[in-house]
């Protein structure tokens, strides 16, 4: 009885003990809402990185201006140490200095279409009727060959647009936010597989095989311009690159992704036998005179004896697409990063860890800025060998799905957070920052930090108009920035670093994860 009474009276203890800890200071979150909410510059470092220094494709002179321009302003603000980091060999840089295309034949009109990234230009001006390629396996491109030399040619292929039975702007229901909140710990490697996979697979690698051999024959013949089905609707391109970025990469063709309403058009007309004439002017510009990667790292110190050499780490990748300016892809997360940053030093905060925050390149092209990063910093996820810097990092927070405000948070598996951050959420969610779900979510830079047992996050946002209408597409610009939304967020990603940076503990860690060797 009196073992049981004991037992029972520490277990109180601790819970009061930790709810104590876990309890935000309210004269701070004051603070820091009034910074955030009131004096807010988000909209103002967002244009600076969209309208004033434009696309950021990795290794591009947009991206390197903007990195510079974020070393110098957070340097201006007080943190120290602001500078560019090296994480690896990327490659080529590239941009689009010139684009134009349009079709003279049957009669004059713009075409909506981007350049492909990491593809040649035309070299100068010009004017092909169109050729359509037919072709449902490699013999059938033996008809075309020494045809072709200097010629504007396309793909007979194209889905039929639908109109659109969704709307393109959402936010969260309060029932969606329930069910994310009621969701269990997803097993690590539980994936559905369909019973026809391996047809899928063999369908998918015979339209590889295809499209390889008839880029190359089209290189081989020296086609003027390829011009390509892209992704979208109502006037909307989804981009992407159409090469290789690497030093060593094999020449090809000038390519074009084509609006879809714009292809179809042309295609309707090569089918129907009418012919189709376009004029082209494409000038794109390559830069390998320094093929690294880098970051932008700075901090805040940290001012406690034994806790200043932990880490509290918050991020988002800089770089974006090319068709736009990557405004919700993701200058938005960048902006909001940066700005919490920016609070923390308005309102004069001495933090007992040292927060930094890491501004990722080549994120787009598959985490390489953040996976580099924690590779040297961390530890290698393949062997799960670590360094000592691994257990000095509380948590890693990530901002990467667009311009919509914060929900809640993703625990990625580490239920013993939840509790921490409800506590941390409560002050905001009058501000509609309510949900805690188990649930993972993948396609950033929290995973680098997550795959070697550093607590990783990455907040749930209001979708918007995300993945309808602005992910890699040629609309993702300033406009497209909710300025509301991204005070909000900025706000409440300063108050969960202020309270990862004076918690007493660390953020609670999972299970260290099983090393993931390379695949053969």
């Amino acid at each position: 009885m009196i073992k049981r009474f004991t037992a029972t009276a520490l277990a109180f203890a601790f819970y009061i003990s930790a709810f104590a800890q876990d309890t935000p200071d309210a004269a701070i979150v004051q603070k820091i809402r009034k910074e955030g909410l009131e004096n807010s510059k988000a909209m103002d470092i967002a244009f600076n990185l969209t309208d004033v220094n434009g696309p950021r494709l990795s290794n591009s002179p947009g991206l390197k201006r903007a990195q510079e321009w974020a070393v110098k302003q957070l340097t201006e603000w007080g943190l120290k140490n602001a500078h560019l980091e090296e994480w690896g060999t990327f490659g080529k840089g590239w941009q689009i200095d010139k684009y134009y295309a349009a079709t003279t034949l049957p009669y004059y009109h713009a075409i909506i279409a981007s350049p492909k990234a990491w593809t040649p230009g035309t070299n100068g001006p010009i004017k092909s009727d169109v050729i359509l390629i037919k072709a449902d396996s490699v013999a059938d491109l033996a008809k075309y060959k020494g045809k072709l030399a200097g010629k504007i040619v396309m793909l007979d292929q194209g889905n039929p647009l639908q109109s659109g039975l969704k709307p393109d702007f959402v936010r969260y229901a309060d029932t969606t936010l329930t069910k994310m909140a009621e969701a269990k710990p997803q097993a690590a490697g539980d994936r559905q597989r369909s019973g026809n996979g391996n047809n899928m697979m063999a369908q998918m690698m015979k339209l590889r095989e295809i499209r390889a051999a008839i880029s190359t024959m089209l290189t081989e013949e020296k086609v003027g311009l390829i011009l390509t089905y892209a992704r979208g609707g109502q006037g909307t391109l989804f981009t992407s690159n159409g090469a290789s970025y690497a030093l060593d990469a094999k020449p090809v063709s000038p390519e074009l992704e084509v609006s879809a309403e714009d292809y179809l058009h042309i295609l309707r007309l090569l089918r129907a036998g009418k012919p189709v004439e376009i004029e082209a002017d494409v000038k794109t510009s390559f830069y390998d005179q320094d093929p690294k990667g880098y970051n932008v790292i700075a901090e805040i110190p940290g001012t406690d004896k034994k806790l200043k050499d932990e880490v509290v780490i918050i991020g988002g990748h800089f770089d974006s697409w090319h068709a736009a300016t990557g405004a919700t892809d993701n200058a938005a997360g960048s902006t909001v990063m940066m700005e919490a940053m920016r609070i923390l030093k308005a309102i004069d905060f001495k933090p007992k860890r040292t927060i930094r925050i890491a501004l990722w390149s080549s994120e787009e092209q598959g985490l390489f800025g953040s996976r580099n990063y924690v590779l040297k910093h961390f530890g290698d996820p393949k062997t799960m060998a670590l360094t000592p810097d691994q257990k000095k990092v509380s948590a890693y927070y990530n901002l990467d799905n667009g311009t919509g405000k914060i929900r809640g948070i993703y625990l990625q598996g580490n239920v013993a957070a939840g509790p921490i951050f409800q506590s941390w959420l409560a002050p905001f969610n009058d501000l509609g920052a309510t949900t805690i779900t188990a649930s993972n979510t993948g396609g950033t830079d929290h995973q680098a930090f997550d795959a070697v047992g550093i607590p990783g996050f990455q907040f749930i946002q209001d979708p918007m108009d995300y993945n309808t209408r602005t992910h890699h597409s040629n609309q993702d610009t300033y406009d497209r920035l909710i300025e509301d939304d991204l005070k909000q967020a900025a706000t409440i990603i300063a108050s969960f670093v202020y309270n990862t940076s004076q918690r007493e503990a660390q953020i609670p860690r999972k299970e260290l994860p099983a090393a993931q060797p390379a695949r053969p």
